[in-house]
């Protein structure tokens, strides 16, 4: 169900390695709870992240909700198209919606983060405590 060369948040964010860089995006789970995304605050190129820290927003028909990074480092690409297509975080979560890539600072921050078949566990648990 989730791609299994990420790794994935409990904010719902995954990373997946591309050569020295991290992308980074949101998982179908959070598109599907967010609804149809209308607009994407993205941080600009070269800014320093900190894992667990906000780096930008997305605004959906239902909520406003923050971005959080899955790794320390320096972003050094930002998918400028969401401004245009925030819909790509809804229709392609995993492809044409990534929202960063980060060179990290540290390479074990990925280290700490679930699986696929975690984080599959983790969002069953979270729809039986809504429920």
């Amino acid at each position: 169900m989730y791609p299994e060369d990420s790794k994935y948040t409990e904010t719902h964010e995954w990373a997946r390695c591309e050569e020295k860089l991290v992308a980074v995006g949101i998982t179908s789970y959070a598109s599907e709870q967010l609804s149809d995304i209308v607009y994407v605050e993205l941080p600009a190129e070269g800014e320093e992240t900190t894992k667990g820290a906000p780096f930008g927003t997305l605004e959906s028909v239902k909520a406003v909700s923050d971005i959080y990074s899955p790794v320390s480092g320096k972003i050094e690409e930002v998918n400028h198209r969401l401004q245009d297509e925030p819909e790509l975080l809804n229709n392609d979560p995993y492809g044409e919606g990534w929202i960063v890539r980060i060179s990290p600072s540290q390479g074990e921050d990925l280290d700490g983060l679930m699986d696929a078949a975690a984080y599959e566990k983790f969002v069953e648990e979270q729809e039986e405590v809504e429920e």
